[in-house]
């Protein structure tokens, strides 16, 4: 029975497009390959950009930034800069790609660069450093998992958990793909012998219970365990599998602590009995309901004069979000920073929205105003790009757009996960399985059939 429900959950990833056919895996390798040979499924990559010693950040931000937007196969890229890992977000022929710079002290950078030689990471300044964490993170999870194929397969059952349940997302401050991809390696070194399935009812379980702020690391023999002060103090600590003392860099507060655990929780209830004749891993994946959860929502609307300024503007705003979300929880307590992105076809100006759900009882306490004014003075510093506008309101779950509220459309697509295009307007695309659940865009033309659409 176990067995059944494991394979029950694999072919429900293949289903919803999560496992790479041979064919996406082929491209991957392509374009990874015409990265190299830029010169002077919501599958993503995570590629690292290594220069020498006079190639400074401007020239990864000015000079790279436009060779990568002339190119035909790259679009809806923008830049994340003065966070604590710089970096250019975009899509290469059809996949997502991260791409944070490190400088090396040498002239040349060779051909065949071993990143993780410690010749080439002597003298590399903080932001270097932090760059190569997931590469240098990836790389030890990789050695340190007994069985990689059921790790892979359990992490992307995590991720997708996390996506529908609205806690994934470092910037909106809930779990990132490092955070998961170590907390599953963990339960995979804990619990080596035991099928996929079970290793997801035990996530939950060991998580649902885990006494934070005790930190979570890895078996690995070749380090000496070390408490260091001054992380512990985060809500989740969670240490990188390459170094005795730094952790994942987190941005999780009160607020998202506790949906985080909630959620936990709720995975543990709804798998401890894989047994039962009526279990059903739709269950365990239903989509978070905002709308029956929360009767009020801060909704923050983000527009620009032109659709080419969109995205680094919005990008620049959700680097910002830990701020908005500190002074939020300040004012009215617990807030849920939903991190899915909406647009209104009704509304002419490029644009993009979320809608934050409240706590329930201090909504009309909340002066909106002085909100505003803390958050954008902290917007209105460091930002070297048109400035866009920001609206913040409050508003009831009536009003929050019907596709937000996962109503189904006539129309159903097939399921991809897929960033949002600031460059074009989008219909929401539904899972297969949860019919209410929107899991991408296609592109549209404006049509009023669709009056709102979101991801």
């Amino acid at each position: 029975m176990k067995e059944e429900r494991s394979l029950s959950l694999l072919q429900l990833m293949v289903n919803e497009g999560l496992v790479p056919s041979p064919e996406e895996e082929e491209n991957r390798k392509t374009v990874i390959e015409k990265l190299k040979q830029v010169h002077g499924s919501e599958s993503d990559i995570d590629a690292l950009c290594v220069g020498p010693y006079f190639a400074t950040m401007d020239d990864f931000f000015i000079v790279l930034y436009n060779m990568l937007k002339s190119r035909p196969e790259v679009s809806e890229i923008y830049c994340v800069k003065d966070v604590k890992v710089p970096l250019m977000r975009f899509v290469f022929d059809g996949i997502l790609i991260d791409l944070p710079f490190v400088q090396l002290k040498v002239l040349v950078v060779p051909e065949n660069l071993d990143i993780l030689n410690p010749v080439f990471l002597r003298d590399i300044d903080e932001t270097g450093w932090k760059s190569l964490s997931r590469v240098l993170a990836n790389t030890q999870i990789c050695r340190l998992v007994p069985d990689l194929k059921k790790f892979q397969s359990m992490l992307r059952c995590v991720k997708f958990w996390a996506k529908r349940r609205g806690v994934y997302g470092n910037l909106n401050g809930f779990l990132g793909g490092i955070h998961l991809a170590i907390l599953a390696a963990f339960v995979c070194q804990c619990d080596p012998f035991v099928g996929l399935s079970a290793l997801i009812s035990h996530f939950f379980k060991k998580f649902a219970f885990w006494p934070w702020p005790r930190p979570v690391e890895l078996q690995d023999e070749t380090l000496h365990p070390t408490l260091n002060p001054t992380e512990t103090r985060l809500y989740m600590p969670i240490r990188l599998p390459f170094s005795s003392y730094e952790y994942c860099h987190s941005n999780i507060t009160k607020s998202t602590f506790y949906k985080i655990r909630t959620e936990f929780l709720r995975g543990h209830n709804l798998t401890k009995d894989l047994l039962k004749f009526d279990f059903d891993w739709h269950n365990v994946l239903e989509p978070f309901p905002y709308t029956k959860k929360y009767a009020w929502f801060l909704k923050i609307f983000l527009s620009a004069s032109k659709q080419d300024e969109l995205g680094d503007w919005v990008g620049w705003i959700k680097s910002r979000f830990c701020c908005l979300l500190f002074k939020l929880e300040e004012v009215q307590g617990l807030c849920d920073p939903n991190p899915a992105e909406y647009i209104d076809v009704n509304i002419a100006d490029p644009h993009v929205i979320f809608y934050w759900g409240l706590q329930a009882g201090k909504t009309n306490a909340i002066d909106i105003k002085s909100v505003k004014d803390v958050f954008w003075r902290n917007i209105s510093t460091g930002y070297q790009g048109p400035f866009g506008k920001i609206e913040l309101s409050i508003v009831q779950a009536s009003q929050v757009p019907k596709s937000a509220q996962f109503d189904t459309l006539s129309q159903k697509k097939k399921a991809c996960w897929k960033m949002m295009d600031y460059h074009q307007r989008r219909i929401p695309i539904y899972s297969q399985h949860v019919p209410q659940y929107i899991v991408g865009y296609v592109s549209t033309n404006g049509d009023p059939e669709y009056p709102s659409a979101g991801v």
